[in-house]
């Protein structure tokens, strides 16, 4: 039965990844259900040990799959305005490949896996503050053109 139910949400999330709208409505659901998730595997793996250690894995548990999501989420619903269709259907693929992929190099090599992820949520924590910081400017920027009187650009 649970083989089964798994194989049939993967035939619908395959499918669903493909479709430009659909997929953008998926993916809002699943941010109720992938980011949880994340972080009750993750505390679930440390059940064992000490409460607070079980507490840091579900936050950190939470936190990779935020960022796994939002970056999946925000990189999709980008693709989506896109006029042609090519570039959801690749982006799908080849996320499917990284899936399939990390799921292989988990049951292989999962301390490889784990310093991938880890490098990921570095590389995504500096993206994340360069962009903060470049927003930041762009604000203040603007603000020092209304507050001289002078029409902002664009």
């Amino acid at each position: 039965m649970g083989s089964h139910t798994a194989g049939v949400l993967f035939a619908v999330q395959f499918v669903a990844d493909k479709i430009p709208a659909v997929d953008s409505v998926w993916d809002l659901i699943h941010t109720f259900i992938r980011i949880p998730a994340g972080a009750i595997l993750a505390a679930a793996a440390v059940g064992h040990l000490d409460p607070k250690i079980r507490l840091l894995a579900l936050l950190v548990g939470g936190g990779v799959a935020l960022s796994s999501h939002s970056t999946k989420t925000v990189t999709r619903l980008a693709a989506n305005t896109s006029p042609e269709p090519v570039s959801n259907i690749v982006l799908s693929l080849v996320g499917d490949a990284i899936t399939l992929g990390g799921a292989l190099l988990m049951s292989i090599h999962p301390a490889v896996l784990f310093i991938i992820v880890l490098i990921a949520v570095v590389l995504s924590a500096l993206l994340v503050r360069r962009l903060y910081r470049g927003m930041r400017r762009l604000f203040r920027r603007g603000a020092a053109y209304r507050s001289a009187g002078t029409p902002s650009p664009g």
